[in-house]
C-alpha cells in the first residue's frame, strides 16, 4: 500500500511539474485586433455599382466609426476566382480588441442615429442595396501577431 501511494504521489508530482512548465511558456504570438468581416456576393452585372457604394457610403461609415472611437481601421478584400456559394467581396472593420464590443447599446444607438439617421432610413437603404448584392454571412476573426 505504501509503494502504491508513493508511486501515485510521484506521478502527481511529475504531472504538476510538467503542467507548471507548460503553463509558464508563453505562446509564440500576441493577441492582436479583432476583425469583423461581412461576406458579400455581388449580383451579376452589379459589381461596379456596389463598389461605388463601398467607396463612398461604406467608406464614410467606416471613417465615422473610427472618428467616433468605435473602430481602428477597415479593409475591402476581393476574392479571386470564387466558387459557387462563396463571397467575392469582404468588408472588414478592425477593432482594438474584444472589449470594443462591450459598448453600451444606448451609446451605439445614439451614435448611429446621429451619424446615419433613423432605423427606418437605414432599413430602406439596406433594401436598396439588395438589388446589387447578397450578404452571405459575417465572420469575426482575432488577429494573432507572431512574436
Amino acid at each position: 500500500m505504501t509503494k502504491a501511494l508513493t508511486s501515485i504521489a510521484a506521478l502527481v508530482a511529475v504531472y504538476l511539474a510538467t503542467t507548471a512548465i507548460a503553463c509558464a511558456q508563453a505562446p509564440p504570438f500576441h493577441k492582436g485586433p479583432v476583425w469583423n468581416c461581412a461576406q458579400i456576393r455581388t449580383k451579376d452585372g452589379r459589381g461596379e455599382d456596389y463598389m461605388k457604394w463601398v467607396a463612398t457610403q461604406w467608406k464614410a461609415q467606416e471613417e465615422a466609426l473610427i472618428k467616433g472611437g468605435f473602430a481602428i481601421g477597415y479593409k475591402v478584400l476581393s476574392t479571386v476566382d470564387t466558387r459557387a456559394g462563396e463571397p467575392n467581396i469582404m468588408l472588414c472593420t478592425e477593432f482594438k480588441d474584444m472589449a470594443a464590443f462591450d459598448v453600451p447599446t444606448a451609446k451605439v444607438d445614439a451614435f448611429m442615429a446621429k451619424r446615419f439617421g433613423s432605423d427606418k432610413k437605414a432599413n430602406q437603404e439596406e433594401v436598396a442595396r439588395g438589388s446589387m448584392r447578397t450578404v452571405m454571412g459575417d465572420v469575426m476573426l482575432r488577429q494573432l501577431d507572431l512574436k
